[in-house]
């Protein structure tokens, strides 16, 4: 086995003692820096390879801080118009995960850079951190690369906010294939759309 398998091994085991202290004094760190940071090398290496990252030109890993919680309705006064079922404002859920609310922030922020994919870091009471992948589309070292060159078309601009990515695929159901995944495919409003609009033909047959 390699070094990465290895290390691979050792973020299996995050009860350990050598995992929860390491764990604890880098989230000590990670409190007393900003909320989004560039990062020199990827906190996991390996984890880090396996999302796509390369160390060469044209690759920015970010590191970015999420709150944790649920998502509280952003009403004025906490009035919410309208019928009874949609008057709560504090015990709603994300539809989207927190991992995908992460590289939208990145994606929001460095607007000329694409998101490639992100992992889990570390986490408290209070926050959650990931490390973000992202490729510089207009980088020539990129626009070679016939393995990573794909991420340059236009087409993919912004595709973590289009849940494009691969936590974005997760929360919109595209993990699962088969038996009653076809209730999500294209996309679950696609499917409402096909089941739920009447249509007519033009003239009668």
């Amino acid at each position: 086995m390699g070094a990465y398998t290895y290390m691979n091994e050792i973020w299996k085991k995050k009860q350990s003692d050598v995992m929860r202290f390491l764990q604890r004094v880098r989230c000590w760190e990670y409190r007393h820096q900003t909320r989004m940071l560039r990062v020199q090398h990827p906190t996991r290496p390996e984890k880090a390879r396996r999302m796509g990252y390369k160390r060469k030109t044209g690759y920015v890993v970010m590191r970015i801080r999420v709150r944790r919680g649920g998502r509280k309705r952003p009403a004025h006064r906490g009035i919410c118009y309208g019928k009874p079922k949609t008057a709560g404002v504090n015990q709603l859920k994300n539809k989207k995960n927190t991992q995908s609310i992460a590289e939208e922030k990145v994606g929001r922020a460095i607007g000329s850079l694409r998101v490639l994919n992100s992992y889990w870091v570390n986490s408290d009471g209070t926050y959650k951190w990931f490390e973000v992948i992202c490729v510089d589309p207009s980088c020539t070292t990129i626009r070679r690369d016939p393995r990573i060159n794909w991420i340059c078309k236009a087409v993919h601009t912004r595709r973590e906010a289009r849940g494009l990515t691969s936590a974005g695929r997760k929360h919109r159901g595209l993990r699962h294939k088969g038996h009653k995944a076809n209730q999500f495919r294209p996309s679950a409003r696609a499917v409402w759309k096909r089941h739920n609009v009447v249509r007519f033909w033009r003239y009668r047959k």
